[in-house]
């Protein structure tokens, strides 16, 4: 049976878990279709999805429709939810994206395509809510072409030959346009094909909740959606972490070759940890519902139990790494607990969460005594106060939000750290270097298993590897920097573990003061992509604010009776503008924003000055060293250690570098 693993993607209130409902009642899957307004649909299992009407989590149901199997994935539609929805996007075979006939493209239904674009999804587009006031076939034809793609052509006229709608198909492809010209059609197989290889979009018309034109969407993707083959050896990919109705972990995983049985043994690494789990359970889920099984075949997902390692992104078999999310909050907000809160027990439940959504960065400031993480939104932080409250108990409120700031160096620098009070022992020396924006950090050795046994530097980047290293400059987190263990030193009777941890932390530190006092170090900032469509009229305020925020923009296009303006711009800089372009504009305009990665800050002196940081007085995060003198441990300040360091890099007994990935810790 041929079968497709399809998300159905939206900007919020687009009709999209309504189009869920409908295919699955079309289709036999359920006896009839549930509604968001009353709260009973059969894809919003959570509580809180249902008391507001929106998707939080992603939620799966299969069907049969025409020979072939479908499983559809409702993903969030709510900005706040992007990284909910990008972790979807890496399990799926194609897309219906949904637009509301009513309001159109929205800002948000553009980053959902950049998003497809970018994970090479085949999709079909879903024009909803045709029973309410909306321009009409052509014109909503005509704003998806000049929005998303002029590939974007009527399906009915695709699958009914007829010549305007074909023609423009085979122009996308030059032997699709030879097949044309003679014979004046496509093949049904073409036209699989040029959907598969997103040259082609579908677009179909309806009203999900009268059942218009749901199936024909089936229909057509199930005629339009090419086959695909799986490989044998075995590969699976972790989109989501979750916890059951028994708080047991559930890994779901898109399985991409051979077969996952339950009862197999994995293994893999994370953050250079290696790990090996066997699966317990493996479940098939049909909404709130599921069926145990023994095992599911490629090209299907499923959710498992027993893999506490495991976080969304993770490759298991096979399975290559996956590429760094796009989608990411660039906020940081105090979490605010009442009086009395057992602060330890709160951190731990919030990591707890972090390891169901890695991007809440849950950071405990030890000099302010102050959790912190990083989200979206307004409703995400609704989201995580009802967890906390509902899962442990806890009743907080949030700080206003901050902009994520990073560092990073410039050029090379070398570190070292020595921990040596009395009966312990340990010295590590590290090269800190830049890498290329969007790297992150990277970790690696070159030291000679001559001067360092393997085990202690497996522990030495074990170590390295488990934190997050702050700089120097604000306090903010490194990135974008490789750091390489160049050399080291155990004794044999007197080192232990925890020795090399602390030699370890403070080697890096070390090398980010010198780079602090070389004026080597550099303010990274989260920047935006946007697109701001404007009237025409209003152009002349719309570059004026953009020049004020410090942004980087083409110039206007015109299209008609609008503008629009793409570039990027600094995320601090941003603020409630979306709210200003609707004002100013009589709710004619909009802006719609996607993370472009981060940049070198725009005002770095000011936020500097502003943090008031002092990275010496910052004891949890210290560049000083502990060396022994006369019998007694005794502190040495950061820029004397190199002087008293016990070990020193000879270029020529350095190895050549090797990345502190899996083989190097399983060997």
């Amino acid at each position: 049976m041929r079968q497709a693993v399809v998300g159905l993607l939206a900007h919020v209130d687009a009709g999209k878990t309504t189009l869920a409902e409908a295919m699955l009642a079309a289709s036999g899957a359920i006896r009839a279709p549930g509604s968001v307004d009353d709260g009973s649909t059969h894809l919003d299992t959570d509580a809180m999805e249902r008391e507001r009407g929106i998707t939080i989590f992603s939620a799966t149901a299969s069907l049969e429709w025409g020979g072939a199997r479908l499983t559809l994935v409702d993903a969030p539609g709510h900005v706040d939810f992007s990284a909910e929805a990008e972790r979807t996007v890496a399990a799926l075979d194609a897309a219906v994206l949904v637009v509301g006939a009513n309001d159109g493209v929205q800002g948000h239904t553009e980053t959902l395509w950049d998003l497809l674009e970018r994970h090479a999804v085949p999709t079909v587009v879903f024009v909803s809510k045709c029973d309410l006031e909306n321009p009409g076939r052509g014109a909503l034809l005509a704003d998806l072409s000049a929005r998303l793609s002029p590939g974007c052509l009527d399906a009915d006229a695709l699958l009914a030959g007829d010549g305007a709608a074909t023609e423009e198909a085979a122009a996308s492809d030059e032997a699709a346009l030879d097949e044309y010209l003679d014979s004046g059609t496509l093949e049904p197989g073409t036209l699989a094909r040029l959907v598969g290889e997103r040259a082609v979009f579908p677009v179909l018309f309806g009203a999900a909740p009268r059942g218009e034109g749901v199936s024909e969407l089936l229909d057509a993707l199930v005629s339009l959606l090419p086959d695909r083959a799986w490989p044998d050896e075995f590969a699976a990919r972790v989109y989501r972490v979750s916890r059951g109705a028994r708080g047991e972990r559930l890994a779901w995983v898109k399985v991409t070759g051979g077969v996952l049985r339950a009862k197999a043994q994995l293994s893999g690494s994370e953050r250079g940890v290696p790990w090996s789990e066997k699966i317990n359970e493996v479940r098939v889920y049909q909404g709130a519902s599921f069926e145990t099984v023994t095992e599911v075949p490629a090209g299907r997902i499923c959710a498992v139990t027993g893999l506490s390692h495991v976080i969304p992104g993770s490759a298991l078999g096979a399975e290559p790494a996956a590429d760094r999310p796009v989608l990411a909050p660039v906020l940081s907000y105090q979490v605010v607990p009442e009086p009395g809160t057992d602060v330890p027990a709160l951190v731990r439940a919030l990591r707890e969460l972090a390891d169901e959504d890695p991007m809440l960065g849950v950071t405990w400031h030890e000099r302010l005594q102050e959790v912190h993480v990083q989200l979206m939104g307004e409703v995400q932080q609704d989201v995580v106060r009802e967890l906390l409250r509902s899962r442990h108990g806890f009743d907080v409120g949030f700080g206003p939000g901050g902009i994520l700031y990073k560092e990073t160096v410039t050029a090379p620098v070398e570190g070292v750290g020595h921990f040596e009070p009395l009966r312990h022992y340990a010295e590590a020396r590290v090269l800190v270097e830049p890498l290329p924006r969007g790297s992150g950090v990277e970790f690696g050795t070159r030291c000679s298993t001559d001067d360092l046994d393997l085990n202690w530097q497996r522990l030495i980047l074990t170590n390295a590897m488990e934190r997050d290293h702050l700089g120097t400059l604000v306090g903010a987190p490194l990135t974008d920097a490789r750091i390489t263990l160049l050399s080291g030193r155990a004794h044999p009777k007197h080192t232990e573990g925890g020795d090399f941890r602390q030699a370890t932390y403070r080697a890096v530190r070390q090398a980010l003061m010198v780079a602090r006092e070389r004026g080597e170090c550099l303010l990274l900032e989260p920047w935006y992509r946007f697109r701001l469509t404007v009237p025409v009229e209003r152009v002349g305020r719309a570059l004026t604010d953009l020049t004020r925020m410090a942004a980087v923009f083409e110039p206007p296009v015109a299209a008609g009776e609008t503008a629009r303006v793409t570039g990027e711009v600094p995320a601090s800089e941003v603020g409630e503008y979306a709210l200003e372009v609707a004002r100013y504009t009589g709710g004619r305009g909009r802006v719609s924003l996607e993370l472009a990665g981060y940049r070198a800050c725009h005002d770095a002196d000011e936020v500097v000055a502003a943090a008031a940081y002092d990275p010496e007085a910052d004891l949890p995060n210290t560049p000083d060293s502990v060396f022994c003198s006369h019998g007694a441990g005794h502190t040495v300040k950061w820029f004397d250690v190199p002087g008293h360091a016990h070990t020193a890099v000879d270029p020529a007994r350095l190895r050549p570098y090797r990345p502190a990935d899996a083989s190097f810790f399983s060997k």
